[in-house]
């Protein structure tokens, strides 16, 4: 059956914007299918059968071979089908307009599912790193002589796997892969989606290599810790811009707390809801009495007390603990991998810095506590739960707070009432969400979905490299740098700097 919409007034505006989402041949296959059936009958007079045909399966073979399938493209290929059909056909009949309109809604429905399916989940564009090193990346198994708390079985020890990223000064190797099989599994299980979705990420060019020679040069170590069910693959653009300005990170994934860990003999440990529901049921009675004195509006000083009791008992500072003793325990095999092996001689063990996004944020400051190896922190929007609101930092510390809205429960301002006796920074990213110290933004563009801000995901990311960088090259690298030039080099930043606990 011919398919005919002669005469319907057709509006591409939508259409148009998909290039921003969709690969070039995705748009054009697309664009060219829902085109010839919008005019079809005008076209069919003034091009030939086979050239048609032939157009037709260029768009399909192009798109196949250089891009390549992938399922959020479903919708796409069945348009392309159907103009498929409507070309080899060319009938003259015009269909009756009750048949017209079923056709028209037909193809509207498809049309929004071919355009909103890229959209959620496209394929994305991560930033390239902008410092002098390339950026390689190696698995290490570190098998701990601890009981393993989460799981049930009382002869687990605990493991965990730990994914390096380093500075190179070669680029011809293996692209790093985005994202290993069970963090693709896990993050696709916590949305409730099959695992299959998740396989259009091997189109993601990292810019990222495994295994290339350490560059010749002795680099200062940073630990990272990722956030809840999530995973230090999940933070490409901030840890590939760090390292490629001559760091070595150590990032941790904290088993059964992570969406998934693939170990080296190929078994896979997912994030444990099990767990998460017992540690976490009945606790909100813990922390609801602190969320009141905001929404009631209470000073601060009346605040505090009722503040520091949930910062201290609510259920989430027992991970935080038990994230920084991960920590601590890969602080304490550096020494080792620095003695033999791949990473002989190249980690410089007198700077060690530590910092985390969300949960792992509050697992870096709480590391600074129990650690004295560690000589400086930053927590990217973490909120720091536990027992520094009864004490303060020895070591300089970076907070990067995310844009929250006037009516959100600042706890931090209680938890960092003592700041450091060293540096203390605090900054805020106008426009940023809490997503968008992660990869989120660019892998799910739609901010309703993300949580993410308005703020442009790159501009978010340069600000949160920059102040995470300038710190440690500050405090680690012993750079002349002067912080305070923060408060004018970004229009979006709020900047302030403590020294000994007042405003510097």
């Amino acid at each position: 059956m011919t398919l005919s919409f002669g005469g319907s007034v057709a509006n591409f505006d939508v259409i148009i914007q998909t290039q921003k989402i969709m690969q070039f041949f995705e748009f054009l296959l697309l664009l060219g299918s829902t085109v010839y059936l919008i005019v079809n009958r005008t076209i069919n007079k003034k091009l030939k059968k086979p050239y048609l045909l032939g157009a037709l399966l260029l768009f399909i073979v192009f798109h196949l071979l250089l891009e390549g399938y992938r399922w959020q493209m479903i919708p796409g290929y069945i348009i392309w089908l159907i103009a498929l059909i409507t070309a080899f056909r060319q009938s003259e009949k015009k269909p009756h307009i009750i048949i017209r309109g079923l056709k028209v809604a037909g193809l509207v429905i498809i049309l929004a599912l071919a355009i909103l399916l890229p959209s959620v989940l496209p394929v994305f564009e991560l930033p390239e790193p902008s410092g002098a090193y390339t950026v390689a990346t190696k698995n290490i198994l570190l098998e701990l002589d601890r009981e393993e708390e989460i799981t049930t079985d009382k002869t687990d020890q605990r493991r965990i796997m730990l994914k390096v990223w380093y500075p190179s000064s070669s680029n011809d190797g293996e692209a790093d892969p985005y994202i290993d099989k069970a963090g693709r599994n896990g993050f696709a299980q916590k949305y409730g989606l099959p695992p299959f979705t998740m396989d259009y990420l091997d189109k993601i060019e990292t810019h990222v290599y495994r295994d290339l020679p350490v560059a010749e040069k002795v680099f200062p170590v940073l630990i990272f810790s990722h956030g809840y069910n999530s995973k230090a693959n999940g933070y490409y653009a901030l840890l590939s811009e760090v390292v490629s300005r001559g760091y070595v990170v150590f990032a941790i994934n904290h088993t059964y707390e992570s969406t998934g860990t693939t170990f080296p003999d190929g078994d896979m440990a997912y994030f444990d809801y099990n767990y998460a529901n017992q540690i976490e049921s009945g606790t909100w009675e813990v922390v609801a009495p602190a969320v009141e004195t905001f929404k009631n509006g209470l000073p601060f000083a009346q605040r505090h007390p009722v503040v520091k009791k949930a910062l201290m008992n609510y259920f989430v500072k027992d991970m935080v603990q038990r994230w920084a003793t991960d920590i601590s325990d890969v602080v304490g095999a550096l020494d080792a991998w620095n003695r033999v092996g791949f990473f002989k001689g190249k980690l410089d063990l007198d700077n060690i810095g530590v910092f985390g996004h969300s949960r792992g944020g509050g697992a870096a400051g709480h590391s600074l506590l129990i650690d004295s190896n560690i000589k400086a922190g930053v927590n990217l929007d973490g909120v720091q739960w536990g027992p520094i609101v009864d004490t303060v930092f020895q070591q300089p510390f970076l907070f990067v707070s995310a844009d929250w809205p006037a009516e959100h429960e600042d706890l931090n301002s209680h938890a960092y009432v003592n700041k450091s006796t060293s540096y203390f920074y605090e900054a805020m990213i106008h426009g940023t969400g809490h997503s968008n110290f992660m990869d989120i933004p660019y892998m799910v563009p739609l901010q309703s979905l993300s949580q993410a801000g308005n703020i442009d995901p790159d501009l978010g990311i340069e600000i949160s490299t920059d102040l995470v960088v300038s710190f440690f090259d500050k405090h680690l690298k012993a750079k002349p740098i002067d912080m305070n030039t923060f408060n004018t080099k970004y229009d979006m930043l709020d900047f302030v700097i403590f020294k000994g606990g007042t405003v510097r």
